[in-house]
């Protein structure tokens, strides 16, 4: 009779056991929301998740970003400025002249002189670099064209340039103005196909004179008021182009600091193939001499006001 007292009170405190366990399983999971632990939890707050992978798109220096708080207590997104991203660039200083005089940088097809040569550079020429590599102890450029070409089979293979002739700049690339972007600046741009001058003002005062190029008589400048909507520091120029009198080839790889103010193409950038300034010599752009062009670029802004005038 002990012997069977004794099992009778074993069977109760495992069941008691049991009976403690279970309850407090149950009150884990209304503790915890109905979340039992082995799965993963629902985002029931609509809470955007954060990734933290980098962003791979660089992003223009006009954008922002609307970030979601990690909290349901503070609901408002916040809209932030994105930091100015660069990209690299080359300016060829080791080449040939305008009219490929002297020896001009070769374009290899790969890093290294042992590959054969697939283009000609002139001084003045800025390209994009997508990176570095170093070969044999020399460092080599690889150029990309990440722009929309008019005839893209003109461009074979992969372009090269050796580091030691050129030098690297640092830009922000493409930038365009919002459609509905208000611009504050006072600064202006007059071009006068008369004299073949170009004058710039901040204000009423003069801050820089060039001796330009501008349109030939069956392509000329356009007359008017513009506005500067978009700057790049290099561009791939072609033709012939349609819709146009003049029929010309032309090839001009890394066309130089380019400032549009017409829908219609026409631009205020440098001219590293020919030395005519101070008289027409283009299809309709304002060619200024590459070094110039330079410090133009890099002090007009976007909505700088062009006027074009005879």
């Amino acid at each position: 009779m002990e012997i069977s007292q004794r099992k009778y009170l074993f069977i109760l405190l495992v069941l008691l056991s049991l009976i403690v366990i279970l309850a407090g399983g149950l009150v884990w999971v209304v503790l915890s929301g109905g979340h039992t632990g082995f799965f993963e939890p629902k985002n029931n707050n609509n809470i955007e998740v954060v990734q933290t992978e980098p962003v791979k798109v660089p992003l223009s220096a006009e954008e922002v970003v609307m970030v979601h708080p990690p909290s349901v207590e503070d609901p408002e997104p916040q809209v932030l400025p994105v930091e100015k991203v660069l990209f690299e660039y080359v300016e060829v200083t080791g080449g040939c002249g305008p009219h490929f005089e002297g020896e001009c940088l070769n374009v290899r097809s790969g890093p290294g002189v042992e590959y054969p040569a697939v283009a000609k550079l002139r001084n003045g020429i800025v390209l994009k670099a997508g990176g570095m590599v170093m070969n044999e102890g020399e460092e080599w450029y690889k150029i990309v064209f990440d722009e929309w070409l008019r005839y893209p089979e003109r461009v074979k293979g992969d372009w090269y340039v050796a580091a030691e002739f050129v030098d690297i700049l640092y830009d922000e690339g493409d930038r365009t103005v919002w459609e509905d972007g208000k611009s504050t600046t006072t600064k202006n741009i007059i071009v006068d196909r008369s004299d073949q001058k170009l004058y710039a003002y901040d204000g009423e005062e003069l801050v820089m004179e060039y001796t330009i190029s501008t349109g030939l008589e069956l392509t000329p400048t356009p007359r008017g008021t513009f506005t500067i909507y978009k700057k790049t520091p290099s561009r791939y120029m072609q033709g012939p182009l349609p819709n146009l009198v003049s029929q010309q080839y032309y090839d001009l790889p890394g066309v130089p600091w380019n400032l549009y103010f017409t829908e219609g193409g026409a631009v205020i950038h440098g001219a590293y193939w020919h030395e005519s300034f101070g008289r027409p010599y283009s299809h309709g752009c304002v060619n200024v001499s590459p070094a110039e062009a330079r410090i133009l670029y890099n002090w007009a802004t976007l909505g700088t006001t062009v006027t074009v005038r005879d």
